[in-house]
């Protein structure tokens, strides 16, 4: 499970959707741009043409703004990608509807006004760096939650630390505290039979939780209205709502 579902899954469809559209004159100038700027490997120019932030594989932190990307540039674009970009030709490009403009099936994508929006590529200094976190990690996490395939989300709401993990069964488990406690101590719920269900194409999705006559439903909103809330908890009993706060993502 990628960066934000991420890392990349749930941030930026990397999928080579049908309705293609052609590029007109000002989108074909912008690729250009964003083209040379990478093939002078012009850091500074890069970083004021990024829409910030700018989402990694959780846990790995977001890059925040320009001083923080100018610090990771050469830890998140390695060679490969940046040729990958400096030696790209227009016909590579593809407008996908309002999701922007990508680069093959879906590494790069940059908005219609040539501002990077997502990179669904992952250098091997980054790699390393989410592992390493992930190992540090457990350490510090209750000795039953230790064993799961991959991080997904840590989130708090106004009464609860809850934390999602896909396991190597591919179910997702969810853990939580009364918030306040720590992850090294025993949760106050564990469930682990937890599946998501994808809404539309914009990655926005729910994963839900079901323990008898109650379901518990993390929903992550990718793609909505600017002040909505980055995720949602809501607990149901047969059915009918009993809890619903809305959640912020720690990373």
């Amino acid at each position: 499970m990628k960066y934000k579902i991420l890392f990349f899954f749930l941030l930026i469809s990397s999928v080579v959707f049908s309705q293609n559209e052609k590029l007109d004159k000002t989108k074909t100038e912008n690729i250009q741009k964003v083209i040379k700027l990478f093939q002078t490997k012009n850091i500074d120019g890069i970083s004021k043409i990024v829409n910030y932030p700018l989402s990694r594989e959780y846990p790995i932190p977001d890059v925040k703004n320009e001083s923080d990307f100018k610090k990771r540039f050469n830890q998140i674009f390695d060679s490969k990608i940046i040729n990958k970009i400096s030696n790209s030709k227009i016909e590579q490009w593809s407008e996908v509807g309002w999701r922007g403009i990508m680069l093959d099936n879906g590494d790069f994508w940059i908005d219609t006004e040539g501002r990077i929006t997502a990179l669904n590529y992952q250098s091997p200094f980054e790699t390393n760096q989410k592992n390493n976190i992930i190992i540090n990690e457990k350490k510090n996490l209750f000795s039953t939650l230790r064993q799961y395939k991959s991080p997904v989300y840590k989130m708090t709401t106004k009464s609860y630390l809850i934390r999602i993990d896909e396991l190597s069964n591919g179910k997702y488990r969810y853990a939580s505290w009364k918030l306040g406690k720590k992850e090294s101590t025993k949760p106050d719920l564990i469930l682990t039979n937890g599946e998501i269900r994808m809404e539309g194409s914009g990655g926005n999705h729910t994963i839900t939780f079901k323990k008898g006559e109650f379901s518990y439903i993390i929903y992550r909103g990718i793609i909505g209205e600017k002040d909505a809330p980055e995720i949602d908890l809501t607990v149901e009993q047969n059915n009918k709502v009993i809890l619903q706060q809305d959640g912020k993502l720690i990373q």
